[in-house]
């Protein structure tokens, strides 16, 4: 299964959507199927943490392939990557958006807040730091290794649907690259997603 991860990043990217993120967190498991990511790669890369070079917080980056990358966003919100590549070559690829598959009504209850609606299945998942916070994915994850039993990929034969490509979003330097994708007319997708249905962009909430 190391293998898979120890590829360049853009082959692992395309393999990824359709593959299923598993957390099994103090007997509760809770899994999505991977429907939108991003990825960032090399010290080259604006957007990427490895831009400055090595420091102890980008240190999983330079690790080995196949294990997590986890952060915490502006002081808020806890981002989920996978590590790709050789050992040195510092890249990863950023989990986006999920379709919940089981724990669902655990997701619900991580996701709500009191007095306000449930959230819809479409939402739980929609967006990097929703995806860690339905799933219960914190820095207690940071550096795990992805082949294990607590944080892991599976591969279900999910046919997810047709994949598209388009610039990263969220970010304010390396935008020009085409390195988020992610499935067409998922509703789950986080950033602006081609609607099937109509053949247009739309923007999702």
């Amino acid at each position: 299964m190391r293998a898979f991860y120890d590829r360049p990043t853009l082959e692992v990217v395309g393999d990824l959507i359709g593959k299923v993120l598993v957390h099994q967190r103090r007997g509760v498991r809770t899994s999505g199927v991977i429907v939108e990511v991003e990825a960032y790669i090399g010290e080259s890369d604006p957007a990427c943490h490895a831009a400055p070079g090595p420091t102890p917080r980008n240190q999983p980056l330079y690790g080995a392939p196949g294990h997590a990358y986890v952060y915490l966003n502006y002081g808020i919100h806890y981002l989920v990557n996978v590590v790709t590549e050789a050992h040195g070559s510092p890249a990863a690829i950023l989990i986006r958006a999920l379709g919940p598959l089981e724990g669902v009504d655990v997701m619900r209850r991580r996701r709500g807040r009191p007095g306000k609606p449930a959230v819809h299945d479409d939402d739980l998942c929609r967006g990097p730091g929703n995806v860690t916070r339905a799933m219960g994915i914190t820095l207690a994850e940071n550096r795990l290794d992805l082949t294990g039993d607590r944080l892991f990929v599976e591969d279900r034969r999910i046919d997810a649907g047709p994949i598209a490509w388009g610039p990263r979003v969220g970010i304010r330097v390396g935008t020009e690259q085409p390195w988020r994708a992610y499935v067409v007319g998922q509703r789950a997708v986080s950033g602006k997603r081609v609607d099937s249905s109509a053949g247009r962009l739309a923007t999702s909430r």
